[in-house]
């Protein structure tokens, strides 16, 4: 099972990336499961024609040890299956500690032996890299770690934070920072301006993806590129990322 984390600023089309990234492998004929560990559990919706999906904490507060694994893991596109963390009301609690609680909660429940998922993507909120945003990291889930970023500062700022991060957690045997996907937003010299950031994080850049409007046409119609519009030049290059993402974790 190759366990891979997905990190990015908010807003910077991470979850758009992971779940384009989860249909491509499912085209491939993979088995995927995408976590999603975002409080606004909107990780998999176009996985899931726009439908969202209960939560693994909301479940645990409305069912408690009473849960089941079809209460948190849905089934997506070809052979994806999609779980939503979810968190706390806005202004109570930490978001982090619920990403930890879904997490325990899946364990609980042995859902990777339950569905012998090929691949799981984690889709993690990059702004903060502390407590619960760190576990895919630091808590043995993942031994793969990407994180999507564009040419703009904070971007950039956000990816640095997390290499920084994974460095630090290296050292003790934890998952390994594999490099950067540029989603670019055609700023003036983007590629040029990523380029040099991934020298300095010593890292690369395994793909870089086009500015679209085909993107905006799926999320139209509550779908991923690779299902909505699967002969498109973007397809395509989800596609592609499917396959370096593949080789890069070899």
């Amino acid at each position: 099972m190759l366990k891979i984390a997905i990190y990015g600023k908010g807003g910077i089309g991470k979850s758009t990336t992971t779940s384009n990234l989860s249909a491509a492998l499912s085209d491939l004929g993979l088995k995927v499961m995408q976590v999603g560990c975002d409080p606004k559990a909107d990780s998999t919706k176009n996985l899931v024609s726009g439908i969202k999906i209960p939560t693994v904490l909301n479940q645990i507060k409305e069912k408690g040890k009473s849960i089941k694994l079809e209460d948190i893991v849905f089934k997506g596109y070809g052979n994806t299956l999609c779980v939503e963390a979810g968190g706390p009301t806005p202004g109570i609690g930490c978001a982090g500690r619920g990403i930890i609680a879904a997490f325990e909660e899946l364990e609980r429940l042995h859902a990777y032996e339950e569905y012998e998922p090929d691949v799981v993507l984690y889709d993690v909120l990059g702004d903060v890299v502390c407590g619960g945003f760190a576990m895919p990291i630091r808590g043995g889930y993942a031994d793969h770690v990407f994180v999507v970023t564009s040419g703009e500062m904070m971007s950039l700022y956000a990816a640095n934070n997390i290499a920084s991060a994974i460095k630090s957690f290296g050292k003790r045997g934890y998952a390994k920072f594999e490099g950067m996907i540029l989603n670019s937003r055609n700023i003036e010299n983007e590629l040029e301006i990523v380029q040099k950031a991934a020298a300095e994080m010593e890292t690369q850049i395994v793909k870089v993806l086009p500015r679209s409007g085909e993107v905006q046409i799926a999320e139209d119609q509550k779908k991923t590129v690779v299902e909505a519009l699967p002969e498109s030049v973007m397809a395509a290059e989800y596609k592609e990322l499917a396959k370096q993402v593949m080789e890069v974790c070899k």
